[in-house]
């Protein structure tokens, strides 16, 4: 996608790597959407650093920045034993994002059926290959998803600009490339089609809010940022088109893992028949995991989130400032579970399904 007019990925090998080995560049999006910074990672543990304090966040990045880790490790030492730790390490950064775990044991697998001196070589091209294949996964996202957001254009007798609410950040800036539940937006957009975006703040990190509304202004979207209640609002008085969102885990029955606050917009759309879909790359599809509500770990963060904000101030500074007592607790819980039956769709890259085992093992045959 663009920034300033210019092509960027949000993850990247560093311009002096030789050989396709080198440094691993990345955006530092928590300094967004004030200052548009990049970082470069040299170890595992800066890698597992930038994940756990999200410094790159979202399901597919997250996996890749994994995959990048893991191949910094072996540049560092090859062994099994630190392939090990560095698995460990990783692992344990963000608990609740499956792609994390996918690209840790593809990974894993791929390496630990090498000789040492074959593994530094390798591990980059499969990190490579993983960055790539998500590039891939969410353009075809964005294309079986564009055919919903032309639907509604349709029922609109073309007349009318599609208005679709999103929670929390789920484009470009979470993935490689193209994004999940932003990708059908960026290619409708891209083919003419008139859309604006309803961008929730999404507290308390505020991703719709600094990530969100900046990537879709850098690609020229039309968009408005509202405060994370306001959407059954829009949506009773017939303000939302559809609902589009992404998703961290999704149970291979269709539950959704995503973050905090999407169960109540699913709740909404139902109330108020307004569509709601969630973009879905396979690898975020956890194979194992039933029940959302028993299978899938929420992670909890540090409760300064809430307590706290950063933002710029009158003198064009970034600072913190307290919005709480000093004695009142808080609790943060990151993500919560949006139930199979709230959801219209799966957008997937091989198409759109219901949110229910049949149809997802019906176009991914090969899970069994």
């Amino acid at each position: 996608m663009r920034v300033g007019g210019t092509p960027h990925r949000t993850i990247w090998l560093a311009a002096d790597a030789v050989s396709g080995i080198g440094d691993v560049e990345i955006i530092d999006q928590t300094k967004l959407p004030h200052e548009f910074t990049t970082v470069r990672l040299t170890t595992m543990e800066e890698a597992g650093f930038a994940i756990k304090d999200m410094w790159v966040r979202g399901a597919p990045l997250i996996g890749a920045t994994a995959a990048y880790g893991v191949a910094l490790a072996m540049r560092t030492d090859p062994s099994e034993a630190h392939l090990a730790k560095a698995y460990d390490h990783l692992f344990n950064t963000r608990p609740t994002a499956v792609n994390l775990r996918w690209a840790l044991d593809d990974m894993t697998r791929l390496l630990s059926a090498l000789p040492p001196d074959q593994r530094i070589m390798a591990a980059f091209r499969r990190a490579a290959e993983i960055s790539d294949e998500d590039v891939a996964i969410c353009a075809s996202i964005g294309e079986h998803g564009k055919a919903v957001i032309e639907a509604a254009w349709d029922k609109k007798g073309r007349a009318e600009t599609v208005n679709v609410l999103t929670h929390c950040n789920a484009g470009w800036l979470a993935t490689v490339d193209w994004g999940t539940a932003l990708a059908p937006i960026y290619k409708a957009y891209d083919s003419g089609i008139p859309v604006h975006v309803w961008v929730d703040e999404t507290r308390p990190r505020n991703q719709g809010a600094s990530l969100t509304a900046w990537e879709l202004a850098q690609h020229g979207v039309d968009h408005t940022v509202i405060v994370d209640n306001a959407g059954g609002h829009l949506m009773q008085h017939g303000m939302v088109d559809l609902c589009i969102t992404g998703t961290d885990r999704t149970t291979y029955t269709g539950d959704v893992c995503n973050k905090i606050g999407t169960y109540l917009k699913a709740l909404a759309a139902q109330d108020n028949s307004v569509p709601f879909y969630v973009g879905l790359p396979s690898p975020t599809i956890d194979w194992t995991a039933e029940d959302g509500v028993r299978d899938i770990p929420i992670e909890e963060r540090g409760t300064a989130e809430v307590s706290s904000i950063s933002g710029r101030g009158e003198d064009g500074r970034l600072r913190n400032v307290q919005l709480t007592p000093d004695t009142s607790p808080a609790a943060n819980y990151a993500f919560d579970i949006t139930p199979r039956h709230l959801i219209t769709g799966l957008i997937t890259e091989r198409g759109i399904c219901d949110a229910s085992a049949d149809s997802l093992k019906r176009l991914f045959p090969e899970m069994g």
